[in-house]
C-alpha cells in the first residue's frame, strides 16, 4: 500500500513545499523542522493502524478505561539524513527502540554507485511494527538493503516506510521485494536524473539538514 499525505490538503502540504523551495530550504533549522513535522503526521497516521489494548486508568475519582499500544514499535532510519524524519517519529512513539543504518553511495568514475553499507544495530523485531524513516526514497536500493539486512534473521509484523518525498521508480522497487510494506509519502515525484536524484526533489536532504559533505 502506497499513502501520498499530500494527496488531501493539510498543512503538510506547505511543509512539503518549504522543504522544496530554493529560497527558504537553505535555513537549516526550518529544513530539519519541517521534515520533523512530517514524521511526526506519520507516526500519527500510522499509529491508526497498530494494535491496542484496553488497560484501566487510575483517575482522582475513579477508574477509565484506557486503549494503549499492545507492542512499542521499532523505529530504524538511514543516516544521516534520515535523523530529522526519524526525530519526529520519535516524538510521538516516544517510548519506541530505535535502530541504525550507516549507508551511502559509493560512485565509480563512470557515474554508477553502489550502496556501501557499514553499520547496522537494532533490537529485536520479531513480532513487532517496523517503521523506517528515510527522507528521499529515489531509486530504493538503499532501503531495500537496509530492510533487508534488519528482516534476515527477524519478521516484523508489519513494515511502515516513511519517506518526505518518492519516486515511483523506488516505490516499485521497494514493492517488489516488500510488497506487504505500507508506503508514507508526503510527496511523490515521478522522475530520477540521471545521476539518480528525484525531479522535481529538493535537492540533497542530508547536505540541506546538516551541510555539505566531502566524499572521496
Amino acid at each position: 500500500m502506497v499513502i501520498n499525505l499530500s494527496n488531501q490538503n493539510s498543512l503538510l502540504c506547505e511543509w512539503v513545499r518549504e522543504l522544496r523551495d530554493v529560497s527558504i530550504q537553505n535555513d537549516r533549522m526550518r529544513f530539519r523542522r519541517n521534515l520533523e513535522r512530517i514524521g511526526e503526521i506519520a507516526a500519527y497516521e500510522i499509529s491508526k493502524e497498530m494494535e491496542y489494548e484496553t488497560v484501566a486508568t487510575q483517575t482522582p475519582l475513579g477508574e477509565a478505561p484506557s486503549n494503549v499500544l499492545s507492542k512499542q514499535p521499532v523505529v530504524a532510519t538511514i543516516l544521516r539524513a534520515g535523523v530529522p524524519l526519524f526525530q519526529g517519529i520519535l516524538n510521538y512513539f516516544d517510548r519506541a527502540d530505535a535502530a541504525f543504518i550507516a549507508a551511502y553511495r559509493k560512485h565509480h568514475r563512470d557515474g554508477s554507485f553502489e550502496i556501501e553499507q557499514q553499520y547496522v544495530t537494532s533490537p529485536s523485531i520479531e513480532n513487532r511494527t517496523l517503521i523506517l524513516a528515510d527522507p528521499m526514497l529515489a531509486t530504493g536500493a538503499s532501503l531495500v538493503l537496509a530492510l533487508k539486512t534488519i528482516t534476515a534473521n527477524e519478521t516484523p509484523t508489519h513494515i511502515h516506510i516513511v519517506a518526505a518525498i518518492a519516486c515511483s521508480i523506488g516505490i516499485d522497487e521497494v514493492q517488489k521485494h516488500f510488497p506487504q510494506a505500507t508506503i508514507w509519502a508526503g510527496a511523490i515525484d515521478e522522475e530520477l536524473t540521471a545521476k539518480s536524484y528525484i525531479v522535481p526533489g529538493l535537492g540533497d536532504a542530508g547536505d540541506l539538514a546538516f551541510g555539505n559533505k566531502t566524499q572521496s
